[in-house]
């Protein structure tokens, strides 16, 4: 028997973030007393890092960054914005759907064409299939509007929701049902999270400020301490 795709992938993930092991503190890969809020597939100690070691901030040593690129993902905001928020997310992730309903939109009005925000795919906790669908969504101009749904809406997961969120923003809801039965996404949604849990990422949301990483669903005030010192604050 073949086992479908997005079961081998769901397994696949879950071995390699037990493998790789990080779930960080504060920053992720960093020092600091606060437990991120976040959904995570292991809790296997960090290990000792192999390079200079991230500060919290307010610090006097700079942050360690990591080069994670905005790849080919959506994204909004100015191209030569000052900040680039890098967000790996799963749809099915409540830490997820908080930091969009409680902190994106706060943050965009507190640095008004000032960040370009990034969403890329980490489907830790059972969103393959809706990060497919986003993606889907986006060949006919409506990621950002089929995210959204994904998030606040109440249909939930599932091939028929996914449908009908197409059907609820008037898109061509038979072109994204064939994209979905295709897995015209799939290694796209793959190479997102293979690149994530390559850094050691086992939690979902996961965000890289200017290259400066911060996991779980932070207050408002702790994304706004590290844009300041980006912005020479």
């Amino acid at each position: 028997m073949r086992i479908p795709q997005n079961h081998l992938f769901t397994g696949l993930l879950a071995f390699l973030a037990f493998v790789v092991g990080i779930t960080g503190g504060y920053l992720i890969w960093g020092r600091g007393a606060t437990r991120p809020e976040g959904e995570t597939v292991s809790q296997t100690p960090p290990p000792q890092p192999t390079a200079q070691q991230a500060e919290i901030p307010g610090e006097t040593e700079a942050p360690m960054r990591f080069p994670v690129g905005v790849d080919d993902d959506p994204a909004f905001g100015p191209v030569d914005a000052p900040i680039t928020i890098i967000e790996f997310a799963d749809f099915n992730c409540g830490y997820c759907r908080r930091f969009f309903e409680q902190t994106l939109n706060p943050l965009l009005d507190a640095y008004p064409n000032q960040i370009r925000f990034v969403f890329r795919d980490l489907p830790l906790v059972g969103g393959f299939e809706a990060a497919q669908a986003a993606e889907c969504a986006d060949e006919q101009g409506a990621f950002w509007e089929y995210h959204d749904l994904l998030f606040t809406s109440g249909l939930g997961e599932g091939r028929p929701s996914f449908i009908q969120y197409a059907e609820e923003l008037e898109l061509d809801s038979e072109a994204l049902s064939e994209c979905l039965e295709q897995g015209r996404y799939a290694s796209e949604v793959e190479a997102d999270a293979q690149f994530a849990l390559n850094l050691g990422a086992t939690g979902v949301p996961l965000f890289f400020i200017n290259g400066i990483p911060l996991v779980g669903a932070q207050p408002l005030p702790v994304f706004m301490q590290i844009i300041d010192e980006e912005l020479g604050g």
